[in-house]
This record gives structure tokens, sequence and C-alpha cells, in this order.
């Protein structure tokens, strides 16, 4: 008797110490920049204790992050890819989707700016210009919401990048940074990513500001129909949390160094 009692005081001391371990997990597919920004850091603990849940973090890019959306690995995805976000839900995998964010890309570059770009307003001509340079060019290569809008710009711009100064690197955004640094190389950033990085790069930014760098952020439930395990009703809570006033307010009054990183729309 008194060695079952032992047992049930340890279970309960454990518990305490470990809260996260008496409640659901929910399984979120995210971009690397949510992470690497710091973003998710600050926004998921509150959630998880008011809701006595852990949220189980995969952050890889937008595509990887929805493939795992469509084979039902995750309840939830958190990614920045408008078009292979409408597919998703189009082709039935999710429902639900939500605004919930935005920032800006920017075109990153060495102090030397060898393509001359700097200041630039027109990303698509800069990266022809930084084709025809043959400047060092790090792209993430992983088909993440970086990288389709990377291809949408060298599309835009007329040019098939390929040759020794395009290197893919298929790694997640903090990762290109800092090859991109040691290769004193160009490279395109989301915003938040980049000034969660400033201090450990030399890198600035070069071209910002043309619209086609908007960069807004969805949130998607997984189907249950076509996945019955999702947890739908703690999805629902995640997708109601992010877009609730608590929510906005913590993404809008997250910073690093001082700068914002993220905005929502008003």
């Amino acid at each position: 008797m008194k060695r079952m009692q032992h047992l049930l005081m340890l279970l309960a001391l454990l518990l305490i110490a470990c809260p996260a371990l008496a409640g659901e997990h929910l399984r979120l597919a995210t971009t690397t920049s949510t992470e690497n920004s710091g973003l998710l850091a600050a926004l998921l603990p509150p959630f998880e204790q008011a809701n006595d849940c852990q949220v189980d973090v995969i952050a890889v890019g937008t595509g990887k992050a929805i493939k795992l959306g469509e084979t039902g690995d995750v309840d939830v995805v958190l990614v920045h890819a408008r078009s292979k976000e409408d597919q998703f839900v189009a082709d039935g995998f999710g429902v639900d989707r939500r605004d919930v964010m935005y920032n800006d890309f920017v075109i990153l570059g060495p102090a030397a700016d060898p393509a001359g770009i700097a200041n630039s307003v027109d990303a698509a001509a800069a990266l022809g210009k930084i084709a025809a340079a043959k400047a060092t060019f790090v792209s993430r290569g992983d088909d993440s919401g970086t990288h389709t809008r990377e291809k949408q710009l060298w599309k835009a711009a007329g040019i098939t990048p390929a040759g020794d100064w395009y290197l893919e690197a298929g790694r997640g955004m903090g990762e290109v940074i800092t090859m991109a640094t040691e290769r004193v190389g160009y490279t395109l950033s989301d915003r938040g990513t980049y000034l969660a990085y400033k201090t450990k790069t030399d890198l600035r930014i070069t071209v910002e500001g043309d619209p086609g760098l908007f960069n807004p952020y969805g949130v998607i439930m997984v189907n249950p129909q076509k996945h019955p395990h999702v947890k739908v009703g703690l999805a629902k809570k995640f997708l109601d949390y992010l877009t609730s006033k608590q929510g906005r307010d913590l993404i809008t009054g997250f910073r690093r160094g001082g700068e914002q990183l993220f905005y929502v729309q008003q």
C-alpha cells in the first residue's frame, strides 16, 4: 500500500513538473521564418498554458509543411505562399484558411554590392543585374514560400538562373543568410528572419519596397474529412487564438532589436 502511495506521489510530482504531459499535443507544420525569427517562442506559450496542451512544431519550408498537411502528419499549417495555400484548400486537404500576418521580402547583399543594385525598388530587375554580373546568389532551393517568391521574380526577369554563381542550398532561411554572408553573396529573405539575424551578418538590405515583395502568412486546419485523427477542437482553438486580439497583440508587439517583424491587417 505504501509503495503504491509512493508511486502515485512520484507521478503527481512528474505531472506538476511537466504539465504538457497531462494535456493534448497539437502538431504544427510551419515555415522556418516563424521559428528563426523567434516569433513562435513568444506566441505559443500563452496558448499552451491556456489550453493545457503542447504545440509540437515542425519548421520546414512552406512546400514541405503543406505536404505534411496533405499526408495528415500535422493538424495545422502556418505558411506563406498564397498560391500553394489556395491549392491545398482547393484540393480538399485544408479547411478554414485565415489571414494571420504579413511582412515583406528583401534582397540582401554585401556592402561592396558587385551587381550594383543598392536602393533599387524593382526586385526582378535587380535579380537580372545579379545574373548579368554573375554575382553569387544563394537560393533557399527548398520549395519554401521564400523560394516560391524567388522563382516568381526570376520568371518576371525572364531568367532561368544557372551556373557557378547560383547556389541552391536546400536549407532554412537562417542558414541561407549565414551561407550568403560567408560567400559574400546575395539572397532573398523575409524581413523578419533578417532582422533576427542582423547581428550575425554584415549583409544589408539592397532591395526593398517592391509590391511584389509583399509576404502574407496564412493558417489552415488540415481537413478532418481527409484525416479523421486531426485534433479538430484544439486546431480550431489555435486558429481562433492566432486571429484573436491576444494573438494579434503578441504578433504586433514582437520585436527584435527594437524593430517590429510582423504586422496584422487592421
